[in-house]
């Protein structure tokens, strides 16, 4: 019988208990609008996303589905930028939900900014001024957020929103 030695034995077991540690430090990433996201007059950001994500037929509202089309477009990357950052970012799991949170959202403005369909109604364009849906005051777009929160449930870290540029061309 052949004998094989290691070397090293106890970094690698430092370096894989290290690695564990870190992927225990997160739990969770949530990304859109956040539950304390309100416009001034105290209406949830939430609810008004809602609203044009699956419209309000009785009030004449279509459905504008930024959010589903972000998802059916992009959620096919998630799992491998996912991957690939757990490794650039040495495994510190809380730093990388906090990259996924930014990515993503960044993702939701975007199509926030690009959904064209349907258009709005003449009075909503005369009355706004332009006919870009989703977009009035710039408050839901710039509600768009995320917030990792550890396993103890504590968040970690929220973005206060609208960090980085966006075409709205």
């Amino acid at each position: 019988m052949t004998a094989v030695y290691l070397k090293g034995g106890e970094r690698l077991a430092a370096r894989l208990a290290e690695i564990g540690r870190n992927m225990n430090k997160a739990g969770s990433v949530k990304i859109g609008f956040l539950e304390n996201a309100t416009y001034p007059d105290g209406t949830s950001v939430a609810m008004v996303a809602a609203i044009q994500e699956f419209g309000a037929p009785s009030v004449g509202i279509p459905p504008r589905p930024f959010f589903r089309n972000m998802i059916a477009a992009h959620a096919g990357e998630w799992p491998d930028a996912a991957a690939a950052l757990v490794k650039k970012n040495d495994y510190d799991i809380a730093k990388v939900l906090g990259q996924i949170g930014e990515g993503i959202a960044g993702q939701l403005r975007q199509s926030i900014v690009d959904l064209t369909d349907p258009p709005l109604k003449p009075s909503t364009i005369k009355r706004k001024g332009f006919d870009k849906p989703l977009v009035d005051t710039g408050h839901l777009l710039a509600s768009v957020s995320y917030e990792v929160s550890g396993a103890d449930g504590a968040a970690t870290y929220t973005d206060p929103g609208m960090s980085g540029s966006y075409s709205t061309e």
